[in-house]
This record gives structure tokens, C-alpha cells and sequence, in this order.
């Protein structure tokens, strides 16, 4: 009996570690580029209140303003005016309390195909192009892509990304702006602070089924054993960046889609940019584009090529890039 057990064992070590190298193999062949950092001639202009195009700034460019706020938006035209109005009325009031802070808020429409462009561009015209921004893409991207290019156009010192469905408090921007501060020195002016809800797990634990929350848990297994150790909440969509951390990070990013975040802090981590968690106000708020069982799948799926397409050398991180 002993003889046979061994044997199985054996022969179930050589089955897994068959199917690690076949993984590797498809992980390696199906490993796409970098993504062209390239913009549709339409794409390199916005409508300004007037609605005459001009052209837009590059992250390369001198930063002429405080804060940039990057709100990826894929068909939010019914959620996008509550998360806008929250805040611009934030941002106004801290502009009349403190006249020497500047910010800019840049929607992002990432192929959207119902009024989002619309919705957005009516803040355009109250508050003005200076202020609020709206840029279309042509094609539709993934939520990574479309901030990327938000990111990219944007002219901040300091570079927010945030949701559109407003599930986090806007003001919380100051807790991020003090988990930044509190990282100083920046290495080479690179430091990212995150949002996190990890905080809410045993109450959100308590309002999903078991099954979500089997789900839940494996996938922050997945991605600390593969990816990411340290933060807690790699998926909340509200970020702090440097302007330097932004453009060192967003440059070298493979993945456009939901997975992009861990993607984004493995980055991080991999050039030794300091990460800060911090606790944020969260609600759920309904309209997820997220479909729970195969958007866990495929991010899962995600998870396991990051760390085998690092791991060959199908993807390398590379300097930064600029955009063409």
C-alpha cells in the first residue's frame, strides 16, 4: 500500500508541475505588447466651454495645477452628476477657502454609448474648460486604459483617481492627501496613496452570501500570493499619485481592465514607490458593471498572468513612455 501511495504522490507532483510549465507556456505565447500608448487624432483634443477644440497637455509637460481628479466613465450618465456634483461643491468651497489651490476634474468617456459625454460637458460649461474637462475615446478601452488616459492629459501636481458612481466619499481626498504627506521623503518624488474599505469586511461579509465571500477571499489570496503583499484593498477605485508616481507607473502597465490595479501596485512595488493604505467612507452603489462570478474569474485569471508573464519575461517593465 505504502509503494502505491508514494507512487500517486509522485505522479500528482508531476501532473501539477506539468500544468504549471503548460500554463507558463500559454501565459508566455498569448502575452500581448504593452498596449501602444497611442491617441485617436479625435482624442487629442477636448471641447472647451465654448465648444471649440483645443489640444490637450501631456503629464510630461510642467504641472500648472494642485490637483487633478480623473473620473473613468463607461454609460454614467445616470450615475456620473451625483459623484460630480459632491465633487466640484468640495472642491469650489476648499478653492474659496484656500484661493492658492487649483484643481481640474477630467471625465473620462471611455466609448460610452449612451449621453455620458453629454452629461459631463454641461459641468464643462458651468464651471469652465479650465476647471472640468471631458475627453471621448473613440473606442472603448477598459476602465485601466481609460484613466490612463485621464492621467496622461492631465496637469497636476497631484493626479486623483476616482469612481464615478461616487462610492466614496469625495473629502476623504484629504485623508489620501495626508497618508502622501506622511510617506515623505518620496524616492525621485514618487509616493501613492490608496483608498481602502478593508476596514468594512466584517460588515460586508455579514451582507453578501457565502459564496461572494468565498469568492472575495480567494481572490486576496490570489493576490497576495501572486502579486501584491501589503495592501489589503488593491481594487478600491480612489488614488492618490504623485505626478511622478503616475506617469512611472501608468507608462508601464500592461493590463486596461479590471485586474489593472494590482497590476499598478505590482509596478509600484517592483520600483520601490511607497504605498500608504488608507481607510476611505464607502457605499455600495447599485449599477456595478462587475457580472460577480466571471469578472472574479477572469481577474483571477489575470492574477496568475501577471505573475507568470513577469516571471518568463514575456513582459518586462520598462522606463517611462511617452504617449504618441
Amino acid at each position: 500500500m505504502a509503494p502505491l501511495l508514494l507512487q500517486l504522490a509522485v505522479l500528482g507532483a508531476a501532473l501539477v508541475a506539468a500544468a504549471l510549465v503548460l500554463i507558463s507556456i500559454v501565459a508566455f505565447i498569448t502575452a500581448s505588447k504593452m498596449p501602444a500608448l497611442h491617441q485617436h487624432e479625435e482624442e487629442k483634443f477636448f471641447l472647451n466651454a465654448k465648444g471649440q477644440k483645443e489640444t490637450l497637455p501631456s503629464i510630461w509637460d510642467s504641472p500648472t495645477k494642485q490637483l487633478s481628479v480623473v473620473v473613468p466613465s463607461y454609460n454614467e450618465e445616470k450615475r456620473l452628476p451625483v459623484m460630480m456634483d459632491e465633487a466640484l461643491g468640495y472642491l469650489e468651497k476648499r478653492q474659496k477657502r484656500d484661493p492658492a489651490f487649483t484643481y481640474e476634474v477630467i471625465v473620462v468617456d471611455d466609448g460610452s454609448r449612451d449621453q455620458t459625454s453629454k452629461v459631463a460637458f454641461k459641468y464643462c460649461q458651468k464651471y469652465g474648460s479650465d476647471k472640468v474637462r471631458v475627453i471621448t475615446l473613440v473606442k472603448n478601452r477598459g476602465k485601466g486604459g481609460a484613466i490612463r488616459m485621464g492621467i496622461f492629459s492631465s496637469r497636476g501636481e497631484k493626479i486623483l483617481m476616482a469612481d464615478a458612481d461616487g462610492a466614496t466619499k469625495f473629502p476623504d481626498v484629504e485623508k489620501l492627501e495626508k497618508g502622501l504627506k506622511d510617506l515623505q521623503p518620496w524616492p525621485n518624488q514618487m509616493a501613492i496613496a490608496c483608498g481602502s474599505r478593508a476596514h468594512l469586511e466584517k460588515e460586508s461579509i455579514a451582507q453578501r452570501s457565502y459564496f461572494r465571500t468565498l469568492l472575495m477571499y480567494g481572490f486576496h489570496f490570489l493576490v497576495w500570493f501572486l502579486c501584491v503583499k501589503g495592501i489589503r484593498d488593491t481594487q478600491c477605485g480612489f488614488k492618490l499619485f504623485t505626478r511622478e508616481a503616475a506617469s512611472r507607473t501608468f507608462s508601464s502597465l500592461h493590463i486596461e481592465r479590471w485586474a489593472f490595479d494590482v497590476e499598478l501596485l505590482y509596478i509600484a512595488q517592483f520600483f520601490k514607490i511607497p504605498v500608504a493604505e488608507i481607510a476611505v467612507n464607502w457605499t455600495e452603489i447599485e449599477g456595478s458593471k462587475l457580472v460577480p462570478f466571471w469578472s472574479w474569474l477572469q481577474m483571477g485569471k489575470d492574477l496568475l498572468f501577471i505573475r507568470l508573464r513577469y516571471l518568463t519575461g514575456a513582459w518586462r517593465l520598462e522606463q517611462t513612455r511617452k504617449m504618441n
